[in-house]
This record gives structure tokens, sequence and C-alpha cells, in this order.
């Protein structure tokens, strides 16, 4: 496939940091929007020393940053307002996660922007968003967790406990995105760029909607269950007599009668009066829990799959990250490239969307201002003129 991306030809300059923003632009690459990642001179974008782990790169930045150009720019020298003026006047897209206000404070809201620039989208990500009370608090990944009730509804009934990922910045980063693409979309209707407003609250919150609704009207929360389902039973997590786990689901009789007879081998429990009905099931989950574990400790986690398989139940195993590197239905479906990075080639996953008209785009992780001085040369700046920026340490 070498058709062209759906983003070919669209420019995108990212004031990014950390994750929300970076994994918008990503995508953003992926599909072929040509991303001008800004970052300080120097250090760069802080995320890339948040560990060690990739050949001496840091797991969060190659995640969320490859096929980008970096140029490095110290936003509070007077002399980079030139060079942003250059840039925007040639982009799409502006994408920023700065501090609250920080924009606004550099003549970069949409506002001041939207006069002289009217084609121009500005996508703001932040914690809280724009108004309110909140709207200069301070905003992480696993505060805006806390905020918006995940973690009362994760972890288990003794304990609270976060995602074991970015959830928060993810989430925002998707609706960023996707919002992006709907201001593209409009851009084509009207004729105008428009402002795309992301609160990372607010997309974990829609995320949230199954247990807000679930305690509508004061109603009591769903209770944490661990892995398992808090309300329907079986369906979690149960260790397998070879050290492994299965994760297995039953949605209705007809599964529990079949997980009885040809999953446990114990048809006289389809008849137990303890466990006639999934209320009665969760009831006394305890009960059959220890039936459960007790029927699966002399198996493997082979043999309770086919069990499963067999009986037409859902299962899963808990892979741990090394299985998940190797699972061979990625393997199988051709999901693993290579790309450059300041390390050298890295394994990377193709974006999940697959389509049968174009390859997305899968570009190097760039160095701290890697691409700067050609960024420089395509705005029209001359080779001394980039050299006098470099000895004002603006780039």
């Amino acid at each position: 496939m070498s058709g062209p991306r759906p983003l070919d030809g669209i420019t995108v300059v990212s004031l990014e940091h950390a994750i929300a923003a970076p994994f918008c632009t990503r995508q953003l690459a992926d599909m072929g929007a040509r991303v001008i990642k800004v970052e300080r001179p120097g250090a760069g974008d802080f995320a890339r020393a948040y560990d060690q782990r990739v050949r001496g790169l840091a797991s969060h930045f190659v995640w969320t940053n490859r096929s980008k150009e970096s140029l490095a720019l110290d936003l509070k020298k007077p002399e980079a307002a030139d060079v942003m003026e250059r840039l925007l006047a040639q982009a799409d897209v502006l994408v920023q996660n700065l501090a609250p206000g920080a924009a606004a404070r550099l003549g970069l809201s949409f506002e001041a922007l939207h006069a002289r620039l009217p084609r121009l989208i500005v996508c703001d990500i932040s914690g809280y968003g724009e108004g309110g009370p909140y709207q200069d608090k301070k905003a992480y990944d696993l505060l805006i967790q806390s905020e918006s009730g995940f973690v009362s509804v994760t972890g288990s009934p003794d304990e609270p406990a976060k995602a074991g990922c970015s959830i928060a910045d993810i989430s925002a980063g998707m609706y960023a995105y996707s919002g992006i693409l709907n201001a593209l979309l409009l851009r084509g209707k009207t004729g105008l760029g428009s402002r795309v407003d992301v609160s990372m609250l607010e997309s974990m919150v829609e995320w949230m909607g199954y247990p807000m609704y679930y305690a509508f009207e004061g109603a009591a929360p769903p209770p944490r269950a661990g892995a398992a389902h808090a309300t329907i039973y079986p369906y979690g997590p149960f260790p397998v007599g070879d050290g492994h786990t299965v994760m297995l689901g039953l949605q209705n009789e007809r599964e529990w009668l079949a997980f009885c007879t040809q999953v446990l081998q114990q048809p006289a429990l389809a008849a137990d009066s303890r466990f006639a009905g999934n209320a009665q099931r969760v009831a006394h989950r305890e009960a059959l829990r220890a039936l459960i574990v007790q029927a699966f400790s002399g198996l493997t986690i082979g043999e309770v799959s086919a069990r499963l398989d067999a009986a037409q139940i859902a299962n899963a195993r808990v892979n741990d990250m090394q299985g998940v590197w190797q699972h061979p239905q990625l393997q199988a479906r051709g999901n693993w490239r290579e790309i450059d990075s300041p390390a050298g080639r890295l394994p990377a996953l193709r974006p999940p969307a697959h389509s049968n008209a174009f390859e997305p785009r899968m570009g190097a992780v760039p160095g701290v201002g890697e691409n700067t001085d050609a960024v420089l040369a395509s705005l029209g700046y001359a080779p001394e003129d980039v050299a006098r920026l470099h000895a004002a340490e603006v780039v």
C-alpha cells in the first residue's frame, strides 16, 4: 500500500510536554501530518528524562514521539516570537499543553491568533479547562484519575488503585486528536479554523459514565472488586496449577451450565441452589471461587483455556509485559515495525486502526533539536541568521 495518507500536507506545531499532547500529535503524525515539536534547548521535553529503559531513552518519550521533527526554541527569548510567527503562518494546527495561561501570555491564544491566521486550528489541552474554580490548578495523570472518580471504583475492597498506564493523559490525547480531525473537517466547509478545548478531567469523566449512572441519585457505586467484575460472577482472574492466571467471564445461564459440565467437570454444581442465577453466584462468590480454584489447581493454563474455548466461554491469559511483547496475535497480524531513534532501531507497533488504503507513517523518534536548522531553513532563515539564533541561545 503506497496511497496518500489522510493528513498528508497538514502541518502541526506543538508546544508539548509529558504525555497528553505528545500522544495526540503522534496520532496526527501517524496519519501523515508534519509535526514540529517545539522543545526547550538542551533538556527538551521533560518526559525525555522520566527513565532510561529503552537503551537509554525514556519509555514514555519513545512511545509518544515518533515521526516528529524537534525544533529547539527558547520561547522566553524575544527573538523566538518571529520564529513562531513564521511557523504558524505555514501551519494548519497549533497544539499546546503548557501550564494554564502560559500560551496566552506568549500571545498564542486562539483569540490572539485567529484575527491574523483565520485558518489556524488551535487545540488547548489542560487539566481542568478554561474557566471555573479549578482553571489554574496543577493537573497530573494520577491527580485526574482521582478527581474523576476513577480511583474510587478501581482496586480491591480494602484499597483503591490507579490504572497502570497514563489513562487520563491517553483519554485527553485521544479526544484532542479526534477534536482536531473534526476541526479540519469543519474548516473544509467554512474555510475557518476553530478552537478545540480539551480538559483531562472532562475526558476522564466521560469514560466514567457507567459507574456514574450506576450510582445515580445517590445510589451506591459499583464495589471495588480488584480485577474481577463488580456485579457479575464468575467474571475475573483465577489462578491455575502451573502458576499462570486465567481471566474468564460468564454472561448467562447457558454458559454457567457449560462451565459446570465441560470446564469444571462437576455437572451437579449447575443445580446447586447457591449458584442459581447471577445474583446468587455474586452473593456466594467466595464459596464458588474456592470450588473453581480447586478445580483449576491440577491443570495448566493451556488445559484450562482449551476447556473454556470448547465450552465457548470467553477467556484470556493475564499476560505480563513480556507476554505482550511476544503475543502471537500481534505477530500473526504483522503489527510490529521498526523505527529509528537516537538509540538506534527500535520495535514499534503500527496504529490500531488499520487501513487498506495507506500505510501509517512510522518515522524516527527525534533527538532534542535534531531538526532545528532544517526547520529554520524551511522558514526562510538564511544560514547566517540561523547561526545568529544559535549564538544568542534562542535555538
